[in-house]
Parts: structure tokens; sequence; C-alpha cells
């Protein structure tokens, strides 16, 4: 079950989000829950739990539409919303388009209009969840590029945003930031293997001026990553139970994946954590003092 919102219940009904609604009545299929308009909606048998659903009280409902378009409520959250960006698995196949998993019990449409190429079933895509203002029906594209936002106000340097990725190419990995900004992740500087539909915290590096973003894994700035390096270090220090078997004179690979960063990075994180004292250097591994 979704958290109870502190909010008040919604305006109307909106399908693809998060809807805050009161619950009015039961019947034989399940609950009818109203918005302020005193549209309704229906959340099936399934979705109830009495005891944390008392007639009256609102709850927070995901509303979709059924196989018959009928908005229907769900306690259960689908892998992406309403303008959001996931990474589906296809389930089945059809002349008209195909359908992939998001999470609940009725699969997301992908009209064959809206895939940039042939679909085949297990495997997965990136799309963004739309809607149909037409036929109020939720839907899925591959065709993303009119979706960016060219709107570059209140970004800066290290702002923190969060990015999936959409795609590798030969410069890096390109990402969709907080689900409208299209950025990059530059190969030189991301140091873990990421994968399509991959989810990470991101810093603006440079907005860029023909709207994109280059973006990195850490913060910029001598300072930042120094401290965001010193952090990491310290970190998996303290989950290890304080002695990592790491030095100088460990392999570069094995930095990279462990510590996320060069080794050129750690030595020099490692130098530094020295001098402060925070850390000891053995002959075959480092442990906080």
């Amino acid at each position: 079950m979704l958290p109870t919102s502190e909010k008040s219940k919604n305006l109307t009904l909106k399908i693809g989000e998060i809807n805050t609604l009161e619950i009015m009545r039961d019947t034989d299929y399940g609950y009818f829950l109203e918005a302020k308009d005193e549209s309704e909606v229906l959340l099936p048998n399934v979705y109830i739990m009495e005891d944390e659903m008392p007639m009256g009280s609102l709850i927070d409902v995901f509303v979709y539409t059924d196989s018959e378009d009928r908005p229907v409520a769900t306690t259960k959250m689908p892998y992406a919303k309403l303008g959001e960006y996931g990474f589906f698995t296809v389930v089945d196949y059809k002349q008209f388009g195909a359908f992939v998993n998001w999470g609940l019990p009725k699969d997301l449409f992908v009209p064959l209009s809206q895939q940039k190429e042939h679909f085949h079933i297990g495997k997965k895509y990136l799309l963004r969840v739309c809607l149909d203002a037409q036929t109020g029906r939720l839907y899925g594209t591959q065709k993303i590029g009119k979706y960016f936002n060219r709107d570059m106000k209140g970004l800066h340097q290290n702002k923190v945003l969060e990015a999936i990725v959409l795609a590798k190419t030969p410069l890096g990995y390109k990402v969709v930031a907080d689900n409208q900004y299209e950025g990059m992740l530059f190969n030189n500087e991301v140091f873990e293997e990421l994968h399509i539909g991959d989810k990470r915290e991101v810093y603006v590096k440079n907005v860029r001026k023909d709207f994109k973003l280059d973006l990195a894994l850490q913060p910029i700035g001598i300072k930042a990553k120094i401290d965001e390096a010193q952090g990491t270090v310290l970190q998996l220090l303290k989950e290890a139970g304080g002695t990592l078997p790491f030095t100088y004179k460990s392999d570069a690979e094995e930095i990279k994946k462990v510590f996320k960063m060069s080794k050129k990075n750690f030595k020099r994180t490692l130098t530094e954590l020295i001098e402060k004292k925070e850390i000891v250097l053995l002959d075959d591994a480092i442990k906080l003092s």
C-alpha cells in the first residue's frame, strides 16, 4: 500500500499519476474513491486492507485504465508514472503494437507508430510513459526527442539530478535527467559499469547552448571532488569493519570497481587521509585510525 499523504484530496482524477482520494462507499467489487469534483474510481477488492482503509479516510493510489478503458485505482506502483522513463520487458507482440510489463496487472501498450525498431518478446526497451488525450489511455513510446525540456532556468554546476541511462555512445552514456533534460556522461569520467535503464544521481557539469547537459557522477570542482573521494573511502572502510585490502599498489581495475574512482585519485585520497590521521597504511591494507 502506498503511504497516506498529508495533502488534501485531488480536485479531479488524474490518469497515470498518484491521486489522493477519499474512500466513499463499499461495494461487492471494491471501494469507490472520490475526488473533490465527485468523480469516482474503483479500488478493486484485491488492494483493500480494511484495517488501514476506514470509510472517509484519504489514501494515495495510482490511477490508470483497465482493459475496457475505465479508470481504475491500485495501491501498487508502476515502474514509471506518466511523464517518466522506464526500462520495460516486452511480454506480447501484435500487428498493431507491443505490450510491456510495467509492474501492473494490465500491461503497457506501445503502438507500432511509437517504436523506432522492431520489438522482440523478452527484450527490454527504454520507454517514456505518455497519455493519449483523446482516449485517456496510457502508452509507451521510444520516440522521446520532442519531450526534452529546452528551458534551462534553475540549472547550475553541481545541481543534483536523477538520471536514467538511455544509450551507450562512442563519447559515453546518453541519459535523461529529471525526466526532462537530455544529457551526457563522458567515458573518461565514468568509473563504473553502466547499462541502459540504470538510474544514478548525477551532477550538472555544464549547461550547453544546444540545450543539452554535460553531467558527471561526481561533484565538480577540486574541493568537492576531494570531499567526495575521502567520504567514499571512509564510508567503505566503516562498512568493512575498519580494514580493506587496498594500498597504493592495488590493481587499477579493482580500485575502480570498489571505490568508483581512478587509481590516481585513489592514491591522492589515501595520502590526504593518512596526513589527516584518519587512516593508517599497512603492508597489505588500509585501516581506520
